[in-house]
């Protein structure tokens, strides 16, 4: 069985709109909601970066159904761990069976400005990611954590408010040694659509299954979700438009990596085509074709799809998707 869910836009909307439109996705029967965790967004100009964890504390409160997570937020340098283990484990304390610890390497936009490092190599980063979750995995479990890592310490440490069960850890990734770790240690792996289909297929899901096999773990212990992004409106003009306020997505990873000023990406972003803007989205205003595109993923074995629409009327999308795609998806795939 599939689940679904709707992903709120941090970089595009504020706080307030956000949670209207995360009470409105319940409403309209999807399963979750995932929120992205940045400092700063992918655009300057209207750009949003509201807090995750503060916005997560208020969408459990406005809601009695939906698990909410993060999709992604990243433990290792902003935040120390035992920070994420104190927020997630009073989340999962009150909202328990509710919450999911979305995580990844990071990105420079968001870690750089906000702490004025050098911005490490990915080996350290995925060291300081396996690192992290050892410690926030110890730090739920255990009293008077003295932890003695290579990049984190702490000294008798306890978490008094913790989940009644643990807070599912899920990990992002885009290559194949972190599908490997994921498969080995995660609840749950977090890629996104779009991109060739021979990562999926020749990369990331051989890669996950082979760490799932590695660990001597029960495949269906780990959930593959992806975010799918889609843009469906009765205009197709207006479909395809939509996608330009999420151009940087377009970008390749060595256009934008290093780059660590809003200004700067949107710049970038903003000399794309319409055309290549799009490339990553299912643009159509067709609900079958929408369906049939989802479905390749589906057939690759994801069971959680979560929905990233890139208009700025997100409440028309949360209805014409329930309306027309989401009966259409859960008929078949169900």
């Amino acid at each position: 069985m599939i689940k679904i869910g709707y992903k709120a836009s941090a970089e595009q909307f504020g706080p307030s709109d956000l949670l209207r439109f995360s009470v409105l996705a319940e409403k309209h029967g999807f399963d979750s909601v995932f929120i992205s965790d940045h400092f700063q967004p992918w655009r300057h100009t209207g750009g949003h970066a509201p807090f995750s964890l503060s916005w997560m504390g208020a969408l459990g409160a406005s809601t009695s159904r939906i698990r909410i997570g993060t999709s992604v937020l990243t433990p290792t340098f902003r935040y120390h761990p035992s920070i994420i283990a104190h927020a997630f484990g009073t989340l999962g304390a009150m909202f328990p069976g509710r919450i999911i610890l979305g995580i990844g390497t990071g990105e420079s936009l968001n870690e750089v400005p906000a702490t004025g490092m050098q911005w490490p190599e990915p080996k350290e980063r995925s060291a300081r990611l396996r690192e992290a979750i050892k410690l926030i995995r110890q730090l739920w479990t255990e009293d008077r954590v003295s932890f003695q890592g290579d990049y984190y310490r702490t000294e008798k440490a306890t978490i008094y408010d913790r989940p009644p069960q643990m807070v599912p850890i899920y990990v992002a990734g885009a290559g194949p040694l972190i599908a490997k770790y994921a498969g080995s240690t995660a609840d749950g792996f977090i890629c996104t659509s779009g991109k060739a289909p021979e990562l999926y297929t020749g990369t990331l899901l051989p890669n996950l299954q082979a760490g799932i096999e590695a660990a001597k773990r029960d495949p269906a212990s780990v959930e593959r979700m992806i975010e799918l992004k889609v843009s469906f409106d009765t205009d197709a003009k207006r479909a395809l438009e939509d996608t330009r306020q999420w151009a940087a997505l377009a970008l390749s990873p060595e256009e934008k990596m290093s780059v660590e000023d809003p200004l700067e990406m949107e710049a970038l972003a903003d000399s794309l085509p319409a055309e290549r803007a799009a490339k990553r989205w299912i643009v159509s205003t067709d609900p079958d074709e929408h369906v049939e595109k989802i479905a390749f993923y589906v057939g690759l074995g994801f069971q959680h799809l979560v929905f990233h629409a890139p208009g700025p009327d997100q409440e028309r999308f949360l209805r014409l998707y329930a309306e027309q795609v989401l009966p259409r998806l859960r008929a078949r795939f169900d």
